[in-house]
């Protein structure tokens, strides 16, 4: 009871505070949200316009009613140290009375796990740019909205909130995404791979090296100019649609194509996003284990499906979470589709069995199939029994923890704090 005292008097006064300094310094915004891809898309277009502009994004996933605030007064967040806090708040406290070099332009990504989220958001900011990635058909955090049209109703408010004079960058590939045009008077951007999107990719391929993917190639079709697009370090689609969304920004920015293309090549994705890490064993882990919805756990299955390999496809699969009432059928329907393809299927969590029931519904062989309570156990087990160019890949929800999987099979253990997510003494401290 004590805590949650605590924890509402602080947020009043950060957000208070995050208020003031907006008001002071008025940086210009860009404001990122969508149920997919939100910081791989902020990470890449803070990559294309850091060099450029004076700066700052928000670190990691601060997207919550917390992590806005924080970001802006550029405080991390203190858990549960109440002199840290005290800090922060110093900290808040000497940006308004006193006069700092403030960043000019913020790029934010805005999350809404509640109803009312988005509202509390644009209390403190009026943002100048907004990207919208992609919105599922049962996106994460739909537990807490009565349904998935309450959750993208929820997040349209952005659209709204957008500055008339500003500009609005819209996934083409999602008509829900392309219908917020209605929303603003805004002037709009669109990309994707519909021939229609005004930023295009084409023939996305795997980048191979000696045998291994490395990496993901396509052509980016803009303005009557096709450019190739090399990133290395990632895999599937989503970097493909974040690189999109920030080469749309960047060109609204005027910056030259050919320097933001660059960028992206010598970008690498944020931990626990569809990073390419070598695995004990000479075997290769997709590490896409910062969270899991049944749209991104999708295009990671399909992502695995893509890769052309000697070994096997294995998929470490745990538990979604936040899903409700559509929480049995969705994770069915992730093991079915794991099951037409995968040769080991790895399940983690109570709900994984109903991952392993869509597998075994696929016609996949039970003796395939093995599940797990504990992602370090089924980890563990992995190592045990890879095998020489598998290719694994891991996903499930933050809950599941399934970085820890990463961890028991991952070529290089000492690395693991550069290298994965949830790193933090307080996520490793926790069961």
């Amino acid at each position: 009871m004590i805590k949650q005292i605590f924890k509402k008097i602080v947020t009043l006064i950060i957000e208070a505070e995050a208020r003031l300094v907006i008001r002071k310094y008025n940086p210009k915004i860009i404001a990122i949200t969508g149920s997919v891809g939100k910081t791989s898309t902020k990470d890449a277009i803070f990559a294309v316009v850091d060099d450029t502009l004076i700066a700052r994004k928000s670190e990691k996933s601060f997207n919550s009613e917390i992590g806005l605030p924080l970001t802006i007064l550029d405080c991390e967040n203190a858990w549960s140290d109440p002199f840290h806090w005290l800090k922060n708040i110093l900290k808040g406290l000497a940006l308004i009375v006193t006069n700092v070099h403030y960043p000019k332009w913020l790029v934010l990504e805005i999350g809404a796990g509640m109803p009312g989220d988005i509202a509390r958001a644009t209390n403190l900011i009026v943002p100048d740019i907004v990207v919208f990635t992609r919105f599922g058909d049962v996106p994460v955090h739909v537990e807490f909205f009565k349904s998935p049209v309450e959750v993208y109703d929820e997040k349209a408010k952005l659209a709204k909130a957008l500055r008339p004079t500003g500009l609005l960058v819209l996934n083409a590939d999602d008509e829900r995404v392309l219908a917020l045009r209605e929303k603003t008077k805004a002037i709009s951007l669109t990309y994707g791979l519909n021939e229609n999107a005004m930023f295009r990719a084409t023939n996305i391929q795997v980048e191979y090296e000696d045998g291994l993917p490395v990496g993901t190639t396509f052509k980016l079709e803009y303005d009557g100019g096709v450019f190739p697009v090399d990133m290395l370090g990632v895999l599937g689609i989503q970097p493909v649609y974040s690189a999109l969304a920030s080469i749309a920004v960047g060109a609204y920015l005027k910056l030259n194509i050919v320097d933001i293309i660059g960028r992206l090549s010598s970008y690498r994705s944020p931990p626990g996003r569809m990073q390419i890490l070598n695995g004990i064993k000479d075997t290769t882990i997709i590490d896409d284990t910062y969270n899991a919805s049944p749209v991104a756990s999708e295009a990671a299955l399909m992502a695995l499906k893509s890769i052309s390999t000697n070994g096997r496809h294995i998929a470490v699969l745990g538990d979604m979470l936040e899903l409700g009432k559509f929480t049995i059928a969705e994770h069915k329907k992730i093991g079915m589709l794991a099951g037409e393809f995968c040769d080991l299927i790895i399940a983690v969590g109570q709900r994984a069995k109903y991952i392993v029931e869509g597998a075994l519904d696929a016609g996949m062989s039970e003796k395939n199939i093995i599940d797990f309570d504990d992602s370090r156990l089924a980890g563990k087990y992995l190592e045990g029994v890879l095998e020489k160019g598998d290719i694994v890949l891991v996903k499930g929800s933050q809950g599941i923890r399934m970085e820890r999987s990463v961890e028991e099979i991952m070529a290089e253990p000492e690395l693991a704090s550069e290298l994965l997510v949830r790193q933090e003494e307080e996520w490793k401290a926790r069961v």
